[in-house]
This record gives structure tokens, sequence and C-alpha cells, in this order.
């Protein structure tokens, strides 16, 4: 069992911002549990939806379901920063349940920064491709000028060099 790094490190761990609803279970010592959605997570604790706030500093353990498996740990809650929303950190999260938690961290952000990726490719490619062709107007104006240019001179030439 491994438990994540107690000094803060100079930047933050990656966060998942989920969007859809991630039920979560919070038991208490007593035994007693109740349900909560969650909303943030990340490698050192979260942010949680609860229908009533607990006390801070209560130590709990959650479960909570992933695309990549079940994740389950030990966790003190933290200040609730409204009537609904509450932090945590975890105590301790054993290190199967952390490399899923990193997977999913890590596939949801991945797939966040892809999608910001392509979305931005696509906006410059309409850009280049909704760019009014004049430049190759005048392109096309300045080669035909040269052409007859020349031609005409080479006449001239020709005709003065004849006589």
């Amino acid at each position: 069992m491994t438990s994540p790094p107690q000094s803060r490190p100079p930047w933050r761990y990656p966060r998942a911002y989920l969007d859809t609803k991630h039920p979560i279970v919070l038991r208490f010592p007593n035994g007693h549990s109740i349900g909560a959605n969650l909303n943030v997570i990340s490698l050192t604790g979260g942010l949680v939806s609860l229908s009533k706030s607990v006390d801070q500093g209560s130590q709990v353990r959650l479960m909570f379901l992933t695309e990549v498996g079940s994740v389950f740990g030990g966790a003190e809650m933290l200040p609730p920063v409204s009537d609904t929303l509450q932090p945590f950190r975890f105590t301790w999260l054993p290190a199967d349940d952390q490399r899923r938690l990193g997977a999913l961290i890590g596939e949801w952000s991945q797939n966040k920064a892809e999608l910001a990726w392509i979305e931005k490719l696509r906006a410059a490619s309409a850009a280049q491709y909704n760019k009014p062709a004049f430049w190759r107007f005048k392109r096309a104006g300045v080669i035909g000028l040269l052409t007859v240019t020349l031609a005409v001179a080479s006449y001239l030439l020709g005709f003065v060099l004849l006589k």
C-alpha cells in the first residue's frame, strides 16, 4: 500500500473535471455511509457533491467506479467550499488503485488535450482555406504582364533590327 506524497510539489497534480455523474460512497468508521457525486479527482484528492457537508477532519473510506476499474482508499474531509461541495484529500491509496486513478486522469486529460489540439488545427485549416485567393490573381497578372512586355519588346527589337 502506498500513500500520496505529503509535501506540496511546486506544481499541481493533474485533475480530471468530471462532467457526468460519478457516484461515490463515503463510509465512516462507525459504519455509516453516504452517497455523493464525484466532481473533480486527482492523485491527491478531489471534490464531492453531497446533499449535506460532513465535519471537517472526518476520516472516511471512499469507493467509486471508473471506466478503468474501481478505486478504494482512505481520505480526510477538508473544509466545505459550499453547502453541497466538499473537498477531500487521500490519506492512503493502494498502488493498484493509484494506477487506475492515474490512468483515468491521464486518459481524461489526454483526450481533452487531443480534442483541443484537433480543434485548433481545424480552425487554422479552415482559416487558411477561407482566405481570399487575391494573391493568386496578382501573381498571374504580374506573370501575364511580364510575358506580354517581353513579347512586345522582342517584336519591337526584331522590327528595329530588320530595318
